[in-house]
């Protein structure tokens, strides 16, 4: 008798706005690895646990090269055959992934961003937070600042001029909704393409040098050249489109998540010490990866009691995984204090988020900013009128309208 395949993606509750789908729950528990039936019509499998997630993730028999099958119709292909882009080093292993990291890590250490980024981003978001305070009592939050933030750190870390943001953030939507069509999504790729590509023409011949584009562009003349020039443009792609709508999502989520957990809120005010946990918690708690991540078994293997055969796709449900009992106590509950020494929240391994400190310091310092400034803010609707992006490769909060 053939196991029944699960659709996936699940559907997220619209009552419960910021918890993973309640199937997974179940799953979670009975079928921690099921079979799954992708928007493409292929076929995998989804994992649900922490520790049976964080396997898929280190283990090499298990590649990082893997189909597209989040898109509602096309064949299945290995990544980089149909891909409007090159995905880079995102969609290597080891040790080529490790190799092009590294062209990259320095300037997203802890250190490099407090010491190049940290003063940008207090000026930046004192700059909006006095905009706010100047206009309307009630106001759009996502407008105002879970928007506008990230493109302006972006544009200063990449070297991308701030007023192309709404061209780039319009493909950013395009490429990364999951609800339109291969073609729609393919249209946005392109026009990232396009950009990236007349930008480092541009930079080409003025000979600029500020940003991380124009140090990639070194990296790609003469002979010793660590780039081919499609890479220089997927890099710059990738790192223009994650780096502002991740951190975009995350924090509209979590402002909308504080403005509805008040004790969180005010022992994160009470104590400045907690503001890196409360940011590490709500990376665990709301997980904005919605669809997971996946990889491709290179051989036979088992797992978690399932036979992987080899050529299978293999997804990790992030938010499933950071909810899971096993790896964290009383996991539904948003708790600042939590002692955890690992999350799927940028996701996990070798490949997790490369601009995760990036990410971290925005949130660090938007969070506890917003509030000190204005203690009194509340959602200026129910949270169940809230409206939610649940089409997206990552969810998010389409409008948030607060009162001053």
């Amino acid at each position: 008798m053939t196991e029944p395949l699960v659709d996936q993606p699940v559907t997220r509750e619209a009552a419960a706005p910021l918890d993973p789908p309640a199937e997974y729950t179940g799953l979670r528990e009975n079928q921690p690895i099921v079979r799954v039936r992708f928007p493409n019509g292929s076929t995998g499998w989804l994992v649900t646990r922490f520790e049976e997630g964080s396997q898929v993730f280190t283990d090499p028999r298990l590649s990082a090269r893997r189909p597209r099958h989040d898109t509602p119709e096309g064949e299945v292909s290995e990544a980089g055959e149909d891909a409007p882009f090159d995905a880079g080093f995102v969609m290597m292993d080891e040790p080529e992934h490790g190799a092009y990291r590294r062209l990259l890590t320095a300037r997203f250490t802890p250190k490099a961003v407090q010491n190049k980024l940290q003063p940008y981003l207090d000026r930046i978001i004192d700059e909006h937070l006095d905009a706010i305070a100047a206009g309307p009592e009630t106001f759009d939050f996502v407008q105002a600042m879970a928007l506008p933030i990230p493109c302006l750190v972006i544009c200063e870390l990449l070297g991308v001029p701030y007023e192309d943001r709404d061209g780039f953030h319009e493909a950013t939507v395009d490429l990364m909704d999951m609800a339109k069509s291969r073609e729609e999504r393919d249209k946005g790729a392109h026009w990232l393409i396009d950009y990236i590509t007349r930008l480092v023409a541009d930079k080409r011949r003025t000979g600029a040098t500020d940003g991380i584009l124009a140090e990639l562009i070194n990296k790609t003349d003469g002979e010793d050249a660590a780039l081919t020039e499609k890479q220089l443009i997927g890099l710059g792609v990738l790192l223009l489109f994650a780096g502002h709508d991740t951190t975009a999502a995350m924090m509209g989520l979590s402002t909308l998540t504080l403005l509805t957990h008040h004790e969180q809120r005010e022992q994160m005010l009470a104590h400045p010490e907690k503001t890196g946990t409360t940011v590490e918690e709500l990376m665990r708690y709301l997980t904005i990866v919605q669809f997971g991540l996946g990889r491709v078994a290179k051989e036979d293997l088992e797992l978690a009691g399932a036979q992987v055969k080899k050529g299978d796709l293999v997804v990790v449900a992030m938010n499933a995984a950071n909810r899971d009992p096993r790896a964290f106590q009383d996991p539904d509950t948003l708790d600042i204090d939590r002692k955890m020494a690992r999350h799927m929240g940028f996701g996990y391994g070798v490949h997790a988020c490369l601009g995760q400190n990036v990410a971290r310091a925005e949130l660090r310092t938007v969070l506890p900013k917003l509030f000190q400034r204005f203690p009194n803010l509340r959602l200026a609707t129910p949270l169940e009128e809230v409206p939610m992006d649940f089409t997206g490769t990552n969810y998010g909060v389409r409008k948030l309208m607060v009162t001053r």
